[in-house]
């Protein structure tokens, strides 16, 4: 009953534009309001500076319409759908705004198709009794409504609704992808059905903020990549991140109200989005202004080892093994199906090789390997601190029976970092990767026993070997010598004679 009161309410509305128009009330090209209330097909607004265009557009079927955001300088980079899930089946649709700060999708018949009340999450469209409110397309390519108060600064406050709080397929500098963990409220990304049909699709990226914040891709209920948890400076799978730091920074705010990531241009970056594609696969694509096209600037999951769990529980993953199927174990496990690993069948994954030496009241003669240069396991159940010390993070491990590998949380400052990460169960999704972090794993003595044995006994095969090709490198030097001295005394017999 109260959308029919609002359809009415907006038809009422268009009818007395024209009166309003020539009554002399303003009326802007990146707004609606009062003097502009609605914008038919084949209209547009255009955000203050030109970067962006709000408007009608159809990616593939002609007759199936969409209101969307897109960047100006290509209409086909979409950021923004509106109705993505109920397209309008001709041109006579219109986008309008109501005396309550609704924003409406209509048909031809005056049907809504879409309200921004039904999505709303940073405030209450409809509990706005004010009249005086207006939807404006920022410069930063987000939507907004709301209340007029004459002024071009937007408050926080200010805001009713925004479409940066209701993400299609793309991030955009600015956005957030987390969650707030006090109302729950997610801002992630859904793919669109295909490249000519945005309604949702089966790939989600979100923010996992369990544990450490990660960013994980999802097919259905599937996970089917993760960044590796961020630590401080970048995600511990994505150490590439730092190498274009000067185009973008990019931030984990973590808040009672918001645990998200961001991402911002610089003043001299290029227009950039990611994308989350019908297959899953996020992209970072910037704009190449000259050749007008949206180059690949980085894409994941990359390879075979960026597939979850890949190699199952305490594998490990390395792109450069292929001829081993690129998995191995940590140390002190082994396979747990070694037939199924000769058929190249990881998944099972790897078992403790000796048994951990835990006794009540802490007593332990376990020890820790390192396994350097990781993106580090989910976080998803380990316990974080990350006000602890890596050397209370190691105690709190040895300590706690059930605990079998622990890291730093935050690698800023050096020093092998600060914070703690501690898993008690099994761990998952690890490989080896650039800038990578060390893993520290629990061992029995006699793993490390072992350990150090095949070090001492690599020490004695390398030594004598060492020596042998010094011992060669020096005879073959001795023979240059010779060998260039006989060549000089020849050659001076030769001049005197």
């Amino acid at each position: 009953m109260l959308l029919n009161l609002r359809v009415m309410l907006v038809c009422v509305l268009l009818l007395c534009h024209g009166t309003c128009s020539a009554a002399g009330v303003s009326s802007r090209d990146d707004t609606l309001n009062d003097g502009r209330r609605n914008i038919t097909d084949g209209q547009t607004l255009v955000s203050a500076g030109g970067s962006f265009t709000l408007g009608f557009f159809s990616p593939g079927e002609p007759s199936r319409r969409y209101v969307g955001v897109w960047f100006s300088a290509s209409i086909e980079a979409v950021v923004w759908v509106a109705n993505r899930d109920s397209p309008l089946n001709d041109t006579s649709g219109v986008l309008a705004i109501d005396g309550v700060g609704g924003l409406l999708v209509l048909d031809g018949s005056g049907r809504s198709v879409w309200s921004s009340s039904n999505t709303t999450t940073t405030g209450s469209v409809a509990s706005s009794s004010s009249s005086s409110v207006e939807a404006r397309l920022l410069e930063s390519g987000n939507l907004v409504v709301v209340r007029d108060d004459d002024d071009d600064e937007i408050s926080s406050g200010a805001v009713l609704w925004q479409s940066f709080d209701h993400p299609s397929n793309t991030l955009i500098a600015g956005m957030r992808l987390g969650r707030n963990p006090q109302t729950g409220a997610e801002w992630s990304l859904r793919s669109w059905r295909s490249p000519e049909d945005p309604a949702t699709g089966d790939c989600r990226r979100a923010m996992d903020t369990r544990g450490l914040p990660d960013c994980v891709s999802w097919r259905g209920d599937a996970k089917k990549y993760r960044t590796g948890p961020w630590n401080g400076l970048w995600f511990s799978g994505v150490p590439e991140m730092a190498s274009y730091s000067d185009m973008f920074t990019n931030q984990v705010v973590v808040r009672p109200d918001e645990v998200a990531y961001v991402f911002n241009a610089t003043a001299a970056a290029p227009f950039s989005r990611l994308v989350l594609s019908e297959a899953g696969v996020i992209q970072r694509l910037a704009w190449d202004g000259g050749s007008r096209v949206w180059n690949v600037f980085a894409q994941a999951p990359r390879d075979v080892c960026d597939d979850y769990a890949k190699c199952g529980a305490f594998g490990l993953c390395n792109v450069n093994t292929a001829a081993t199927l690129f998995c191995g174990c940590v140390q002190g496990y082994v396979p747990v199906s070694p037939a199924h690993w000769s058929m190249r069948e990881a998944a099972a994954g790897c078992r403790r090789s000796a048994p951990l030496d835990c006794r009540d009241g802490g007593a332990t003669t376990d020890g820790f390997a390192v396994v350097p240069g990781v993106k580090l396991p989910d976080t998803e159940n380990a316990t974080v601190d990350v006000g602890a010390t890596l050397e209370e993070c190691r105690a709190r491990c040895l300590a706690n029976c059930s605990c079998v590998s622990y890291a730093a949380a935050d690698i800023r400052g050096g020093g092998g970092g600060s914070g703690c990460v501690i898993w008690a169960g099994d761990i998952v999704d690890v490989r080896y990767v650039d800038k990578g972090q060390d893993l520290y794993v629990r061992l029995a003595k006699s793993e490390l026993a072992a350990n150090k044995k095949r070090g001492r006994s690599m020490l004695k095969i390398l030594l004598p070997v060492t020596a042998c090709l010094l011992l060669l490198v020096c005879v073959f030097l001795v023979w240059i010598c010779k060998f260039r001295g006989k060549i000089s005394r020849s050659n001076t017999a030769h001049q005197t004679s």
